[in-house]
C-alpha cells in the first residue's frame, strides 16, 4: 500500500507528519513511503535522509494515486476531493471549522482518523497528538514571556546588588500548564499556579510550583476532566485572582473547558493592575481566549491604571510549529504509532473493535463516526450528514469516546473560529 507525506502548504505551518525514523518504522510494516519533496526541510529533515530511510521522493504527491494519506493539519478540499474510494487519511482533522472538508470525504468512502479524537487512555498515549503538541506549546510560551519580559528570570546576587527572580503564573494546570511551570522553573523563576480542579495541586507542587487555592466549589468533571463554572463563580474566580494576576510579572494561561469556548479567566482591568512592562500569553487566544482582548498572533500593549507603562498581551499562535524539528519528532510518532496499529502485512486494514481505532475515526465508509460532528453538519446543511452514525454505535461515540470527544465539542462550540489543534487540552 502507497503512503503519502504531503509537504503542508498552509501559511505558517512548518511540521511534518513523517520523521526519516518514522519512514523506518513505516517501510518496516510493509508500507511503501512516498515523501513530497522538501516536506521536511523546514523540520530540518532533507529529502536525501528520507530517501536513505527507505523512502520514495517525489515532486508532487498525487492524492489519487495513494491508499493512505498522513498529515498535519487539516486536508484542503482539493486534497480531500482528490483521493480514492477507501483511502486511509490519518492528521488533525478540526472538524468543528472543516465541515465541509469532512462531508467530502464521507461521501467519497474515505476513512478518515482525526488525531484528536484518540482516546485519552494508558494505551493510546504514544499516539495521543493533542498532548504531544501541548508539551510544546507549553514549554514555547514560556520562551515567548522570557523574550519579552525586561528582567531576568532567576534569581542573582552580585556585586552590584541582588536581583529578585521573575514570578510567574500559571492559570490552566493541563500538559501545557505543567510544561510551562516546569521550563519556567528551570529558568529560575518563582512559580505559582492555579487550576480549578483541586487535584491539580499535588501535580503543580511535584514540577516545583506552588498551588494557589481560591474558595470556590470543584469543578471537576469525571476522569478529572475540569467543567464549567457558572457565571457568578466565574466573576467570583476573576475576584480571588485579581491580587495574584497583579502580583505577577509573568502571567500565562492555558485553560480550557471541554464543550465549551476557552473560559474568560483575566479581564483587561486584571491586566492593568499589573506593573508596567508585565508580561501576559495567552495559549487559549485560538478558542476564544483566557484574557480578555488578546488577539491570536499578535502582541497588544494594555497601559496600566497607573499610567507609568504598559502589560503586553501575547495572544500566542500556532506554537508547535515554532519548533517544527521536535514537535514533528512527536507528532510524526503519534501518527506511525496509529498506524502500526491498523497495519498487518503491510496493509492498513482498520478494526473496529479496538477502543482506540473506534474512537479516533472521523469517517468511514460512508458515515461520519462521530456524532457531535455529524450532528453540526447536519445543522449546517439543515439535514442528515451523510450517514451519521448513531449516538448508541460503537466505540467512538459521546459515551465511550473520552475526553478527547469533549476537545472536538470545545471546538464544535467555537464554530468557524475554532481552537487550534493545541488547544482543548484542560
Amino acid at each position: 500500500m502507497k503512503l503519502g507525506i504531503a509537504r503542508e502548504r498552509r501559511e505558517g505551518e512548518r511540521r511534518v507528519a513523517a520523521t526519516p525514523e518514522t519512514v523506518k518504522q513505516l517501510a518496516g510494516l510493509g508500507l511503501e513511503v512516498l515523501v513530497e519533496s522538501r516536506a521536511g526541510v523546514s523540520a530540518g529533515h532533507a529529502d536525501d535522509e528520507y530517501r536513505q530511510a527507505g523512502a520514495h521522493i517525489v515532486d508532487d504527491l498525487d492524492p489519487a494515486l495513494l491508499d493512505i494519506l498522513a498529515h498535519v493539519r487539516p486536508l484542503e478540499l482539493p486534497t480531500a476531493t482528490a483521493l480514492k474510494r477507501g483511502a486511509v487519511t490519518v492528521g488533525l482533522a478540526s472538524p468543528s471549522s472543516e465541515l465541509t472538508t469532512v462531508r467530502v470525504l464521507a461521501e467519497g468512502g474515505v476513512t478518515s482518523f482525526a488525531l484528536e479524537l484518540v482516546p485519552r487512555i494508558s494505551r493510546a498515549q504514544s499516539m495521543d497528538a493533542l498532548s504531544s503538541q501541548a508539551l510544546v506549546a507549553g514549554y514555547r510560551c514560556v520562551l515567548e514571556a522570557a523574550i519579552r519580559l525586561p528582567r531576568f528570570f532567576p534569581l542573582y546576587m552580585t556585586a552590584a546588588g541582588t536581583v529578585p527572580p521573575a514570578r510567574v503564573l500559571v492559570l490552566g494546570v493541563g500538559v501545557a500548564g505543567l510544561q510551562a511551570i516546569g521550563t519556567a522553573k528551570r529558568l529560575g523563576a518563582r512559580v505559582s499556579a492555579n487550576d480549578i480542579r483541586p487535584s491539580s495541586a499535588e501535580e503543580v507542587t511535584s514540577m516545583g510550583g506552588t498551588f494557589i487555592k481560591l474558595d470556590l466549589e470543584t469543578a471537576e468533571a469525571a476522569g478529572g476532566y475540569a467543567r464549567e463554572l457558572t457565571a457568578d463563580r466565574g466573576a467570583l474566580q476573576r475576584q480571588l485572582l485579581a491580587p495574584h494576576v497583579a502580583d505577577a510579572d509573568v502571567l500565562i494561561t492555558t485553560a480550557a473547558v471541554p464543550g465549551r469556548r476557552a473560559p474568560l479567566l483575566v479581564t483587561r482591568e486584571m491586566v492593568q493592575g499589573m506593573r508596567p512592562g508585565s508580561v501576559v500569553v495567552d495559549l487559549a487566544a485560538e478558542s476564544g481566549g483566557n484574557v480578555e482582548g488578546s488577539v491570536p498572533g499578535r502582541d497588544i500593549h494594555v497601559p496600566t491604571a497607573d499610567g507609568k507603562g504598559t502589560v503586553t498581551v501575547v495572544g500566542l499562535k500556532d506554537a508547535p510549529s515554532a519548533m517544527p524539528t521536535d514537535a514533528s519528532r512527536l507528532y510524526a510518532k503519534n501518527v506511525a504509532n496509529l498506524l502500526a496499529l491498523m497495519t498487518r502485512d503491510g496493509t492498513v486494514d482498520p478494526d473496529f473493535d479496538d477502543d482506540v481505532i473506534a474512537g479516533a475515526c472521523l469517517t468511514h465508509d460512508g458515515v461520519v463516526r462521530h456524532p457531535p460532528t455529524a450532528e453540526a453538519l447536519a445543522a449546517l446543511t439543515g439535514e442528515n450528514a451523510p450517514g451519521a452514525a448513531s449516538t448508541d454505535g460503537p466505540p467512538g461515540d459521546t459515551d465511550t469516546a473520552s475526553d478527547t470527544d469533549h476537545e472536538l465539542a470545545d471546538e464544535l462550540a467555537n464554530g468557524p473560529e475554532k481552537a487550534s489543534e493545541n488547544e482543548g487540552v484542560v
